[in-house]
């Protein structure tokens, strides 16, 4: 039973049948209280005189919601918990809206990866023919629109664009397909790094710049071929000629007149197995453009099949190219095309033929001799060796090719330990460059090209869950490698006696003088004729155009450097010397758990399992 009535705030007064048996003790023990009067009705007045004071103040359990009725503890731990939170959350939210922000900003760019933006814009710096608008080198424009067309003798009349290859104007076929195979060969490793530098879309701009033009110096879509264009423009000056070339004349690209006579050989094996390479590779780097990747997968045949039909060197015979890119021999460019070839299309017969024992042995892989492991334009043996070690470390074709892969591996080995200082196969400098040029002069660019070598078997070994090699009885870590890779690109990047960078652009104190017509000669309209520009070659001013990003020949055998404009030994930059460059850049820039893509260079080439056992005869009672 319950009885209601109007507490003194005029809310519903609530009485329980729970609490009938306390009012009987409280009437009981009511001394004064007429017990007939509880039989009449009370009013307020009374009712509250009889509850007394104590009732009143007594909380209730329960909480009537309307729809429901909740305890009275839970229904005030939930508002309160609500109303604390939005306290909380609105105090918060004031704090992050008026205290001053400290943005984490990411941490900068290591140097590798500074130094690598600036030495992709070489290669901008470089181009011939008709510029791409956003070409970002504000003293270069269109030059030398009439290559092909101006030599009555040869029948491949468009030979615009490509690259020229130094400080000069000449396009040399052979050191820019090296140059080419290069840089496709970081991309399909390192694209994760170049994409996490911004600059993987730059760096395959570079590479279809020269492989467009490749494909112009050969009839790219026939099956077979009897030339290619090797060489564009000529530089002997020997015997004191006059004949204005692109040696004897100083002149902005842009303001060449004098004839540029085209080079074709018809035997040049050397040549069209590097173009092959180069285009192999870069049918890797294109893959996900498939028109583009088939065609240059097709003109890598083309190619490779005309070095294999016509023998010879390319700069056979007293040539222009034997004065300035001399190929020693060809049988390291079978190795490595063939090894590009078989990686851009799965065809068993081109691994074959660069695993083949006689081929190794003709190329040197079997003997030291004072350059071995020295990788360049002229001799790819040691970056084939490293290449197919690839092979052998991630897929292990086994038979008939383990043999010659295993020594292939051991070979990569040995030229790994004969990059540290442990061993003296060759000098250092007292700054630490390594001489594998053995004190010649320029020895900037087979530097690179090892430090690249270097890193990324580092990079192979430690892909494969390899912790190191083997030098003889003594067991080196892959940090080693690393460590050498990195003090030799430091050397380069201003880490030496002089203190000075050889990449121009890069740090405080670079050269100044850099052996490069186009950046000697300022942007001025006045166009200097042939001789016009010997002032400006000649000149003691620094070079009124930054050639950012060119890394020049280099220091000499003691760490001295002349920063002089006429003495290209130590001022020259070039197209394969920037290429290893960039690949050793981008080999040690960022982040050395981004290791390298171990499945790309594998896309067309397809699974191999051993050939299964002929089934038994069958069985005759």
């Amino acid at each position: 039973m319950s009885m209601y009535g109007r507490d003194p705030w005029g809310g519903p007064l609530e009485i329980n049948a729970a609490d009938s048996a306390t009012d009987d003790d409280r009437s009981r023990n009511l001394q004064d209280v007429d017990r007939a009067a509880l039989s009449r009705p009370l009013d307020e007045t009374q009712q509250s005189w009889l509850l007394g004071p104590s009732e009143q103040k007594k909380k209730k359990k329960y909480v009537d919601l309307g729809c429901i009725i909740v305890s009275r503890k839970i229904f005030v731990w939930t508002v309160g918990t609500l109303l604390v939170s939005g306290f909380l959350a609105g105090f918060v939210t004031l704090i992050v809206k008026t205290v001053p922000r400290h943005h984490h900003a990411k941490p900068p760019p290591d140097n590798y990866t500074l130094a690598l933006h600036k030495a992709l814009m070489f290669f901008n710096a470089q181009r011939s023919g008709k510029l791409p608008k956003h070409n970002n080198v504000s003293w270069r424009g269109n030059s030398c629109l009439q290559d092909g067309k101006s030599d009555a003798s040869t029948t491949i009349k468009d030979l615009v664009g490509g690259y020229y290859d130094a400080g000069d104007a000449i396009k040399f076929n052979f050191p820019a397909s090296f140059a080419m195979t290069m840089l496709s060969w970081s991309v399909i490793e390192y694209s994760a790094k170049y994409e996490a530098a911004g600059e993987l879309n730059h760096v395959k701009e570079v590479i279809k710049w020269g492989t467009d033009y490749l494909l112009k110096t050969f009839n790219n879509s026939a099956d077979k071929i009897d030339k290619i264009a090797a060489q564009v423009g000529v530089g002997d000056t020997s015997g004191g000629s006059t004949t204005p070339n692109d040696h004897y004349c100083w002149m902005r690209p842009e303001d060449i007149d004098y004839p540029r006579p085209v080079y074709e050989c018809h035997s040049c094996t050397d040549l069209a197995a590097e173009m092959a390479a180069a285009l192999a590779s870069a049918s890797i780097v294109f893959k996900d453009n498939k028109a583009y990747s088939q065609k240059l997968v097709h003109g890598a045949r083309t190619l490779f099949q005309f070095s294999r039909d016509q023998r010879g060197r390319y700069s056979a015979g007293g040539s222009d190219p034997a004065l300035f890119y001399n190929s020693s021999s060809y049988w390291d460019e079978f190795v490595w095309g063939g090894a590009w070839l078989y990686y851009a299309t799965g065809n068993v017969s081109y691994l074959q033929l660069a695993t083949h024992p006689k081929l190794a042995k003709h190329a040197g892989a079997f003997w030291g001799g004072p350059d071995y492991g020295v990788l360049s334009w002229d001799n790819k043996l040691a970056g084939a060796q490293v290449l197919l070690s690839r092979l052998r470390l991630f897929l292990s074709p086994g038979y008939p090719y383990e043999e010659i892969l295993r020594t292939f591996h051991n070979q990569t080995s040995i030229v790994m330990c004969s990059y540290l200082p442990v061993f003296t196969s060759f000098n250092r400098t007292k700054g630490g460059l390594i001489q594998l040029n053995h004190g010649r002069p320029q020895p900037l660019q087979y530097v690179v090209n090892a430090a690249f070598l270097a890193a990324l078997f580092s990079d192979y070994l430690d892909a494969a869950d390899t912790p190191g090699w083997y030098c003889g009885p003594n067991f080196y870590t892959t940090d080693v490698l690393r460590e050498f890779a990195k003090t030799q690109i430091d050397y380069i990047l201003g880490k030496n006696p002089r203190k000075m960078s050889y990449v121009v652009g890069f740090g405080n104190h670079y050269p100044k003088h850099v052996h490069h017509r186009g950046a000697s000669i300022p942007k001025n309209k006045i166009r200097y004729n042939c001789k016009g520009g010997w002032k400006w070659r000649d000149s003691k001013k620094p070079n009124p155009n930054t050639l950012v990003g060119a890394m020049v020949a280099g220091p000499d055998r003691h760490d001295g450097f002349h920063d002089v404009r006429t003495n290209y030994n130590y001022t020259e930059p070039t197209l394969a010397g920037n290429a290893g460059l960039v690949a050793a850049l981008v080999a040690l820039s960022g982040d050395k758990s981004t290791g390298i893509d171990k499945n790309t260079i594998f896309s067309a080439v397809p699974p191999m399992f051993p050939t299964p056992p002929p089934p038994p005869a069958p069985w005759k009672p």
